[in-house]
């Protein structure tokens, strides 16, 4: 039998708060949002002036990466790709998304989860996600 890691919920709050952190110093707002390992919305925070259609935008974001194992920016990529491109319909699921800003949890080489940015360019959501990411990697490996 396979031991399976799982994200918490004060694993997805962690990620959330690190975030919204560095958004308040930086003075902008965002939705973030953190994905369970099959996609699925476990938090979501829509920062005070962050645009309404930021809300879905995060959380396919977050689904894409989870259920992928790769940044949505990567799958934008491909379907910009001149050799290889190809519709999001590919994917047959209309929560699936190009933008960047969703970039999965790997812990020891299994997808636990991933997060979600959405409200700002494609390289700060990309960012902030990845912050996310980063501090929920340090909980798990310590906590765990």
């Amino acid at each position: 039998m396979k031991n399976q890691l799982v994200l918490e919920c004060r694993d997805a709050q962690h990620a959330i708060q690190v975030i919204q952190e560095e958004l308040v110093r930086r003075g902008k707002n965002a939705v973030i949002a953190v994905a369970d390992a099959h996609g699925e919305l476990m938090a979501l925070v829509r920062m005070d002036g962050a645009p309404y259609s930021s809300i879905t935008v995060a959380a396919n974001k977050a689904y894409t990466a989870a259920r992928e194992g790769k940044t949505s920016r990567e799958i934008g990529q491909k379907m910009r790709d001149p050799q290889k491109r190809y519709t999001i319909a590919y994917y047959g699921d209309s929560r699936f998304t190009g933008f960047p800003g969703g970039v999965p949890i790997i812990v020891n080489g299994q997808v636990v989860g991933a997060v979600g940015v959405s409200g700002l360019s494609g390289v700060e959501d990309e960012e902030l996600a990845q912050m996310g990411v980063m501090a929920v990697i340090g909980t798990i490996k310590t906590d765990k």
